[in-house]
């Protein structure tokens, strides 16, 4: 893909989030699209936000369980850029028509107190570097096609990595905990829709040790010559599968001692 492509599929997808409308699959309109080039219309979407005023407050790491791996036929984690409009309340109500299609995905976020970054990054790194560590919720929405209307096809992990990881908002629970309280691979969720049971998953789901999923995306931003700041909220990837909130849902994250988080959709 040219700079050009770049430019204009980022393009398509801000207008998508703003009208409400989606676009089509970009691997659709660019077969030849791979990892950089799905990483490059992000960057696109990126520079254009701040360009609008928005802030970086964090970053979300997606596909870390193996499942959805698998699912997408890709052997790595992908990432997402989360900014200052995507912050909802605990237990606050997201308005309608606010977002296209989103899901929910409960998982452990992690606040930063010092920068963080390098090809060399380790786990004692991550545990030094964090400030404490929180139960979250992430909301996803598509602004592109889940499946194309004319081939049947499904949408690649480059058409998701285009659209920013599919990241939207970002619910942090009230409960603040030192990294190392908690054995955060025994850490758990019952994810609730509406009072009945979704979905449950623990920790361990998320490349073996959500310590871990800060590591890769710190090695990661070291390519491209990002790094962790302080004050950045890390998500660090979902132990459950999505859960669809169509309005009047209401979801709640109860990870037993390590705390709850919610959030409503009128």
């Amino acid at each position: 893909m040219t700079p050009q492509d770049n430019a204009r599929a980022a393009a398509d997808l801000l207008n998508a989030e703003k009208t409400g409308r989606q676009i089509g699959l970009l691997t659709r309109r660019h077969p030849e699209m791979g990892m950089h080039d799905a990483y490059e219309v992000q960057n696109a979407i990126y520079s254009a936000k701040l360009a609008e005023g928005r802030k970086v407050i964090g970053w979300k790491i997606g596909l870390t369980s193996k499942a959805m791996q698998y699912a997408l036929n890709i052997d790595i984690p992908d990432s997402g850029i989360l900014f200052d409009d995507m912050v909802f309340d605990h237990d606050s109500t997201v308005p309608k028509g606010r977002f296209i299609q989103p899901r929910i995905e409960a998982e452990i976020a992690f606040v930063m107190k010092d920068a963080i970054g390098g090809g060399d990054v380790t786990r004692e790194d991550v545990i030094a570097a964090t400030a404490y560590v929180a139960p979250s919720i992430e909301i996803l929405d598509t602004r592109i096609l889940r499946v194309d209307p004319e081939t049947g096809k499904t949408r690649s992990v480059f058409d998701t990595i285009s659209d920013n990881a599919a990241n939207a908002g970002i619910v942090l629970g009230p409960q603040k905990h030192a990294v190392d309280a908690f054995d955060l691979r025994w850490v758990g969720a019952i994810t609730t829709r509406n009072g009945e049971v979704e979905e449950t998953g623990l920790g361990a789901g998320v490349l073996n040790d959500p310590i871990q999923s800060v590591v890769w995306l710190a090695q990661r931003m070291a390519q491209y010559g990002q790094k962790i700041e302080p004050g950045n909220v890390i998500l660090s990837g979902s132990f459950i599968r999505p859960v669809e909130c169509p309005s009047e849902t209401c979801i709640n994250a109860d990870f037993g001692p390590f705390g709850s988080v919610s959030i409503n959709f009128a």
